[in-house]
């Protein structure tokens, strides 16, 4: 643009905000609004002074929630650009429309920010927030200067064409906001169906997140395909770029589909659920949630392990729960050949009977193992409803051992060294300078 082009401009901006201010038109309208305003305000404290907003729409879905929350918190916006809008059309139809010209203004830049609430409210991202907001924003400014049809002819002006595909700012911005709005309804509608599947009790907890995964799945592809067919764009003019994805997948996105496929294997098969113990490696902790790429595994001591899928396919993997919870216990320990091996096993089948955790339907068993160097060995097998916990199970009953032992005097081996000297005794050498 010229530079004589841009002062006219700024000259004739200036002439024409002096001449508004100067007018009896102006203050006409600036008292509207200060009306408009005052009664939004009083309106605003009457809705909150009846209005509960603590329990107000308790029971909707959290989206509904919060936007209706937020539409009650913009009353006052809103009433104010419904009367600056009657305003406007009265003073539209009885006058010049240039005389009203301010509240038409005020009006879309009221109805900008509470289309701006109302939006960004069911959002969680800020990124997308604050783009939402720009986006409004930079729209508003541009139509109330005149200049929002201008400005969209220049971004469709700019075009690249790829394959028969007419690639330009303005497409692509249109696609990029009807993406948005269709990812975010897929979004509610994704959670909703999660909610409604993981309250039914006929479903497994593997079905039910294979559902809901085929379901979030299926939802984003008709948002993809619903957004682009929404600003004309042919999907068969994306085949020329069908052999390069493939050469991606297949060189650089190897592990990702191998882990995507193996976790639809696990929810398939059931081999692994939520809730599960298991033991993959040195790993073990039982399964929190099972992720598009990942399972994760909590431990109990705070730590989470996040496991490839393809691991839990390709590897040996221990599920303590897999068909059934209970568990069987093993305590191995030993004795001298001075105890009773009867006594030995009468004692320790009574101690593991008598565990709170013991499974009563399921007696202790106790057996001789081995007649070894330093005394009889012992294997003592007991069962407990669950995995969790097992070592700490395991140690109060070698605990109880100990003590009953003790009181029936049968001593654990421990490894003693005796050292003989055969031939006399050892020379013993005297330094120098020093007397026997």
């Amino acid at each position: 643009m010229d530079p004589s082009d841009i002062l006219d401009f700024v000259h004739a901006t200036a002439r024409s905000v002096g001449a508004e201010i100067t007018s009896p038109w102006f203050y006409l309208q600036f008292g509207l609004m200060l009306a408009a305003a005052g009664i939004a305000l009083a309106t605003n404290a009457a809705i909150r002074a009846r209005v509960d907003m603590t329990s107000f729409a308790t029971g909707w879905p959290l989206p509904l929630r919060h936007f209706a929350r937020v539409l009650v918190e913009s009353a006052s916006t809103a009433v104010f650009a419904i009367l600056v809008i009657a305003a406007r059309v009265a003073m539209y139809h009885s006058t010049w429309p240039s005389r009203s010209y301010l509240l038409m203004v005020a009006a879309k830049l009221a109805v900008a920010w509470l289309v701006i609430r109302l939006v960004t409210s069911v959002m969680r991202n800020a990124f997308i927030v604050q783009l939402v907001s720009l986006t409004a924003w930079a729209v508003a400014a541009l139509s109330i200067i005149g200049q929002l049809g201008p400005a969209i002819d220049a971004l469709d002006s700019v075009s690249v064409v790829l394959g028969g595909l007419r690639l330009t700012p303005l497409l692509l911005i249109q696609f990029g906001a009807l993406l948005i709005a269709a990812l975010w309804l897929t979004n509610i509608a994704s959670n909703f169906a999660e909610s409604r599947i993981s309250r039914s009790t006929d479903l497994t907890p593997s079905v039910q997140v294979l559902l809901i995964k085929m379901i979030r799945l299926g939802l984003i592809i008709v948002a993809i395909a619903i957004a682009m067919s929404a600003v004309g764009i042919n999907l068969s003019a994306l085949a020329v770029f069908s052999g390069a994805v493939g050469v991606g997948i297949g060189i650089g996105l190897q592990k990702i589909v191998a882990n995507f496929i193996s976790g639809i294997i696990l929810l398939a098969d059931k081999s692994v659920k939520p809730g599960d113990l298991v033991t993959i490696g040195d790993s073990t902790g039982r399964i929190n949630e099972m992720k598009t790429r990942y399972v994760s595994v909590a431990a109990g001591d705070g730590r989470e392990f996040l496991i490839p899928n393809e691991d839990l396919v390709t590897q040996k993997v221990t599920n303590w729960t897999y068909t059934d919870k209970n568990t069987l216990v093993k305590v191995i320990f030993g004795t001298n050949y001075d105890a009773d091996p009867h006594l030995v096993c009468k004692l320790a089948i009574d101690i593991a009977a008598a565990a709170p955790r013991a499974i009563k339907g399921k007696p202790p068993s106790c057996l001789l193992t081995e007649f070894a160097e330093a005394g009889m060995k012992f294997s003592l097998t007991f069962w407990i409803a669950d995995p969790d916990g097992m070592d700490g199970v395991k140690s109060e009953v070698m605990l109880a051992l100990w003590e009953a032992f003790k009181r029936a005097d049968i001593r654990v081996p421990y490894p003693v060294r005796e050292i003989v000297i055969r031939g006399g005794a050892l020379p013993v050498e005297t330094a120098p300078g020093v007397s026997n």
